[in-house]
């Protein structure tokens, strides 16, 4: 059993940025990432980084989001820009053991923007 632990979550207003971070118990050697979910919609997937450092993004967040991911230290991070009242969300820590393996879940971090 994985866990991921999450932090940097917070109230900003728009404009402002947070950074998140996600550290796993033991070693990841698959895909780590953030979702976000509101109240009534299903959780999305925000950004994912495999272990060679390959990156992926939501399309609402390319150009002021950006994910990394430290392997040392099996964290990852989630750097977010230009925060826009629409990002509020719970957001929530991934990482898969092994690629293609079974996923693991953070208890998720919440993120408001908000003046």
């Amino acid at each position: 059993q994985v866990q991921l632990v999450e932090s940097g979550g917070g109230l900003v207003q728009p404009g402002g940025s947070l950074r998140l971070s996600c550290t796993a118990s033991q070693n990841i050697f698959g895909t780590m990432g953030w979702y976000r979910q509101v109240p009534e919609k299903e959780r999305e997937l925000v950004a994912g980084i495999t272990r060679g450092y390959r990156t992926n993004y939501a399309d609402s967040v390319k150009g002021r989001f950006t994910i990394s991911r430290d392997n040392a230290k099996d964290t990852v991070y989630l750097q977010m820009n230009s925060l826009k009242p629409e990002d509020t969300a719970v957001y929530y820590c991934n990482a898969a053991l092994y690629p293609g393996d079974i996923n693991f879940w953070g208890k998720g971090t919440l993120v408001t923007v908000s003046s």
